[in-house]
């Protein structure tokens, strides 16, 4: 197939995504219309709740499988979009739109290399999903389609990256976290004062240092990004709650963190999730090989993507630029578009010369 037609394709169908609303956990429009298409194109494909996804033609279990995987969920637009943020627009050569670059481009420019290496008889077999809820890392989205799909071995997940290389993503422990004191009247020597508690434990999550310094990801970060206590003023509020954001690098568990937290601080610790993991994948596996080979820069990403629900290495690459997600006039430039499709299929044929020479099933822990 014509990268020119795939081009076109993608082009077509990332204005009909624009025009479609996909906000997280209302995204069966898009996903009928995702469905849709890949029919039209000639491909068999399954769906569940809001995830659509098929398989390479000649799909062989006995081989390794690779994912490759964009959402089709958007975040709400703001108030300062000087256009409609479902009406796709043209502005010379760049595309204005609802998730055009967050994740829309990637999303059809995997499709375009999915559809380009459909009928091949690679040495590995292709998987392509369009998945729900990335955008509030939803239980609906990629964590529930993965028991239905085929054993996947490694992954590459479509995000807007300028086609560079993601090799780790940071995960996200949220905590919710409660100091109790005792309530009394302001005006005497009564009570024990909750707010002061937690401005000690505050203290502590300013001032602490985790040693494991991560090459990609750097350090883990703790930041305190809110706080409520009190009912009015003259009462020694008995109860005072903050909220800490943790990312954590691929060097520690989130149970390793929590530990650690529990252990030095005296507020109650209450965390919402323990499954937005870190990820990280070996220097050797021939998915970075093949990254190296192409020239890709590689680095550590501080953002959350459904990276943090595969449970196999994994990168992240795609066509567009990061700082634009979740802005007003969000846009893709079409020469952004070309290079994603290009690119996923340059990344995939050079990775099938990889594999013929580093033996990928035992890279990836196949067993």
């Amino acid at each position: 197939m014509k990268t020119n037609q795939l081009y076109l394709d993608s082009f077509l169908l990332l204005e009909d995504l624009i025009r479609t609303p996909s906000f997280s956990k209302d995204e069966s429009k898009t996903a009928a219309l995702i469905r849709e298409r890949i029919s039209d194109y000639g491909i068999s494909c399954e769906q569940l709740g809001n995830n659509v996804w098929c398989k390479s033609r000649f799909f062989d279990s006995s081989k390794p499988t690779l994912l490759l995987n964009s959402h089709h969920d958007t975040v709400r637009p703001n108030g300062k979009w000087t256009n409609d943020p479902f009406s796709p627009v043209m502005n010379g050569q760049k595309l204005y739109g609802l998730g055009s670059s967050d994740a829309g481009a990637s999303l059809v420019s995997l499709l375009a290399a999915f559809r380009f290496f459909h009928a091949s008889d690679l040495p590995f077999n292709l998987v392509f999903a369009a998945t729900a809820e990335e955008e509030i890392s939803g239980k609906g989205g990629i964590e529930m389609l993965w028991p239905h799909l085929p054993e996947i071995d490694f992954a590459l997940v479509g995000e807007p990256t300028k086609m560079q290389v993601a090799v780790a993503e940071k995960g996200l422990l949220v905590l919710d976290c409660l100091a109790k004191g005792k309530s009394g009247h302001a005006a005497r020597n009564e009570g024990e004062n909750a707010i002061t508690i937690a401005m000690k434990d505050i203290a502590w999550f300013h001032q602490h240092h985790f040693d494991r310094i991560s090459k990609w990801l750097g350090p883990v970060k703790m930041s305190v990004t809110m706080i409520n206590a009190g009912t009015q003023h003259n009462v020694v509020p008995a109860e005072c709650t903050f909220t800490v954001d943790v990312r954590v690098n691929e060097l520690y568990s989130m149970e390793e963190i929590l530990s650690t937290i529990s252990g030095n601080i005296s507020s109650e610790v209450y965390p919402r999730s323990l499954r937005l993991h870190s990820s990280g994948i070996s220097a050797d596996h021939p998915l970075i090989l093949n990254a190296r080979h192409l020239g890709k820069t590689l680095f550590g990403s501080p953002t959350l993507s459904d990276q943090a629900l595969i449970p196999v290495p994994s990168i992240k690459m795609g066509p567009g630029d990061s700082a634009r997600s979740h802005t007003a006039d969000e846009h893709i430039f079409l020469s952004e578009l070309r290079e994603g499709i290009e690119g996923y299929i340059e990344f995939i044929t050079s990775l099938t010369q990889i594999y013929q020479h580093e033996t990928l099933a035992e890279n990836t822990g196949r067993k």
